[in-house]
């Protein structure tokens, strides 16, 4: 994308978002509810306001290397997860706008108070019509543009792990390492002992810490800092003494990657696998409110491409994709412009933009896309 490309939350768009059910069921299982279809069918000839645009919406824009649905929604909609709308504009002629390339012409067109958005040809100033190469799009292509710039979440999809028990108090344990290392890094052989339930690809893991409601101190789910990865080379065995009774063997493995020094005393899960699904940004379909529950990592206050906890989950409504506004508790003050000194409190102000890319049962994590303030534990978060 060019640089002089500001990096807001050109939230939602996702969209350009979404088909029809034939390019949908090519593009792979995207999630388009009932409802948000129904606003498509509803605003699909009509367009959308003209009110509803930004108030610099350009009147083309050709993709380049770079781009992200978001921020080719952001350019011409003031509030970009009402992409249903967004997709709407697009359906008749952009079939399937997961599979936008660079290179393709996007253009706005007004008319009636209405605007919609149509594929076209690259208009020069003086109005002539610059005929170029055109790209053909099918499910072969490669490199369409992304929904998202996963670059932003892609290392927490590992990273950022919250169980819903404390299940690593009793996960295997790596005991020893090889000749009497204390730390361990990539290559270098550990030891372990515990159940490994029959897996052989793990993740790595610190002791587990509580993740507490801000409001209730009620624990959400156990937050792990992730270590690293490791593979297993060899099961534990038991082996017969001369004695004739039995000697514990522990598992051998191998540190296939570490995000952090291995340690003894250091706990193993088995590795899931992930699913990097295209994320489409929208907001939640019922109203939707809560608190930060913890700042991801050490730090004590959070900025913009950082990651947080939520104290709501999947039994929320929570899901991958939700966007959610960002609010700073409105500080005490004291109105002294009266007979007397009377103590008031500001109102809350809206200061940033969240997305949520992680769901569990009771917590998610979430990307500070935007953000003014520093964010903290205890700061909450309403509809978008």
């Amino acid at each position: 994308m060019p640089a002089a490309r500001p990096a807001h939350f050109p939230l939602l768009a996702a969209c350009l978002a979404l088909a029809t059910g034939t390019a949908w069921a090519q593009a792979g299982t995207l999630p388009v509810t009932p409802q948000q279809r129904h606003v498509a069918e509803q605003v699909a000839s009509a367009g959308v306001p003209l009110s509803e645009l930004a108030p610099d919406a350009p009147d083309q824009h050709v993709v380049v290397p770079g781009d992200t649905l978001w921020d080719i929604s952001r350019l011409f909609l003031k509030s970009p997860w009402r992409w249903p709308e967004l997709w709407g504009m697009n359906r008749d002629q952009v079939r399937n706008p997961h599979l936008i390339y660079p290179g393709q012409v996007l253009v706005l067109v007004k008319g009636d108070g209405r605007a919609r958005l149509q594929l076209g040809q690259r208009v020069g100033a003086d109005g002539t019509v610059r005929l170029s190469p055109q790209m053909r799009v099918s499910p072969l292509d490669g490199n369409p543009i992304p929904t998202i710039p996963l670059h932003l979440i892609q290392p927490f999809l590992t990273d950022a792990v919250v169980f819903d028990t404390d299940v690593l108090a009793h996960a295997p344990r790596i005991v020893a390492a090889q000749e009497g290392h204390v730390i361990l890094g990539r290559g270098d052989l550990a030891y372990a002992r515990g159940d490994f339930g029959g897996a052989t690809d793990f993740r790595i893991f610190r002791t587990a810490r509580p993740l507490r409601d801000p409001a209730t101190q009620e624990i959400l789910g156990y937050e792990a800092p992730y270590v690293g990865t490791a593979d297993l080379l060899r099961p534990a065995e038991s082996r017969p003494r001369a004695d004739g009774k039995a000697e514990a063997v522990p598992a051998t493995l191998t540190i296939k990657q570490a995000r952090q020094e291995v340690g003894i005393g250091d706990r193993l899960a088995p590795a899931p696998q992930r699913n990097l699904e295209r994320y489409v940004p929208h907001a939640p379909e019922q109203p939707l409110a809560g608190q930060i529950a913890a700042v991801y990592g050490e730090a004590l206050n959070a900025g913009q491409n950082q990651i947080v906890a939520l104290n709501r989950g999947r039994r929320d409504g929570v899901e991958r994709g939700h966007v959610f506004a960002l609010w700073r508790h409105g500080e005490a003050a004291v109105d002294r412009t009266g007979d007397r000194p009377e103590a008031i409190k500001l109102p809350d102000e809206r200061h940033g933009v969240l997305f949520v890319f992680e769901v569990y049962e009771r917590v998610s994590y979430a990307l500070i896309i935007s953000v003014k303030e520093p964010v903290k534990a205890g700061d909450r978060f309403t509809q978008p």
